[in-house]
């Protein structure tokens, strides 16, 4: 059998192997902590769960959703943004259903991307930003995120003869994988950037409402004329405990929303309208569920980052997301010190390199863990350095 060349393009998705990998070594009876997928694990708030089984039983629910999804949702949508980011967004044309941020991710790339254009990429950054324009057939540059300049990326830096051929700017704050908020002026900068050369600048706000410390992360949206050159994706895994659910939405400018209804009217049938119904109980019912996780993730994030400092791994405290960015020790690269970790104290991380070329020389720790296992994990870690140093 022969199969689409556009599947070598990409490598195994680095979230899908870590899977394999604990399945693996659970089986052979290791008692294995995986601090490598940002996977919550905490249950989703009563009242989301409650709607979306109320709306599961009405019969109306069992047909073919549409494309452009339930009136009540994008007011739902509307709404939150109002009150959140104070952005005006209309319900009827600046908003539709996306399932989950993964597949906004790499649908907006189809819908944006032809062969030979340039997709500007965060690196180190989210997977599918790079596999979702390579399965466009377009040229993905990266943007270096390094953490001399606070993991912003340098536009200015672009050569001009990329900048004129890219269609799509990826931009991702609180940001996965280095926990970093964004800095004054950035968001102005990628607004200008895109009105100057004619591109379509895209915001994964999936971790805005997971912050400590008294942060509020922005909404790109909120900056002066980026409607007029892009869109926001967001989406309710984090912040409410939903990633299983798939619910998130693309919001911002009219003609990128209605490309991408259109590209979606192609390839799926829409999102289930019990799921919508139960979005609506996460904006509203709930709308508060992402404050109580965000001290759940302060609290480890507090653990986590004390007990690696004591073990001689300092590492900056994030001011949003539910990781930290770890820098690995002297005498490592990403790979070694994720082999040890492995190896000695069966605890799984995220190598840097995986999200991108410039997260050589750190790991992304993952909070959503319950707190006895993050202290252990921690403890671990602690031990297979101490298990190195007396090799």
């Amino acid at each position: 059998m022969r199969f689409a060349s556009r599947l070598d393009a990409v490598p195994p998705y680095l979230f899908a192997e870590i899977e394999r990998r604990v399945e693996a070594l659970t089986a052979e009876g290791v008692d294995v902590i995986s601090l490598g997928i940002g996977d919550p694990d905490l249950p989703t708030p009563p009242a989301v769960v409650e709607a979306m089984q109320r709306a599961v039983a009405r019969a109306a629910t069992h047909r073919y959703p549409s494309n452009r999804g339930l009136e009540a949702f994008r007011e739902a949508v509307a709404a939150f943004y109002g009150e959140r980011f104070g952005v005006e967004l209309d319900p009827g044309t600046e908003i539709v259903p996306v399932l989950g941020g993964k597949e906004g991710v790499a649908h907006i790339a189809l819908a944006c991307l032809d062969p030979g254009d340039v997709c500007l990429a965060p690196d180190p950054g989210y997977p599918p930003y790079t596999s979702g324009p390579v399965f466009a057939g377009a040229e993905v540059r990266y943007l270096p995120l390094e953490e001399a300049n606070a993991f912003m990326p340098d536009l200015d830096a672009v050569p001009g003869q990329v900048a004129a051929r890219t269609n799509l700017l990826f931009c991702n704050y609180p940001n996965n994988p280095t926990g970093a908020v964004v800095g004054n002026g950035f968001f102005e900068r990628a607004v200008a950037f895109a009105r100057e050369h004619g591109v379509v600048a895209v915001h994964d706000a999936s971790y805005t409402e997971i912050a400590f410390d008294g942060y509020r992360p922005p909404s790109f949206l909120e900056t002066p004329g980026a409607k007029e050159v892009g869109a926001e994706i967001f989406s309710l895994s984090k912040g409410w405990n939903m990633t299983g659910w798939r619910i998130g939405w693309l919001a911002g400018n009219a003609d990128v929303v209605e490309h991408y209804r259109r590209l979606k009217t192609n390839l799926d049938s829409g999102m289930f309208d019990a799921l919508q119904l139960a979005g609506v109980a996460a904006l509203t019912d709930a709308r508060a569920f992402p404050v109580e996780m965000s001290e759940v993730y302060r609290r480890r994030r507090d653990l986590v980052v004390d007990a690696l400092g004591r073990a001689g791994l300092p590492a900056e405290p994030p001011r949003a997301t539910p990781y930290v960015w770890l820098r690995v020790p002297e005498g490592h690269d990403s790979a070694s010190f994720t082999a040890l970790v492995l190896d000695q104290a069966a605890v799984i991380v995220s190598p840097g390199p995986s999200f991108g070329p410039s997260g050589e020389g750190f790991v992304r720790i993952s909070l959503t863990v319950p707190d006895d296992r993050l202290e252990e994990a921690a403890g671990r870690i602690a031990s297979s350095l101490r298990v190195e140093s007396r090799a």
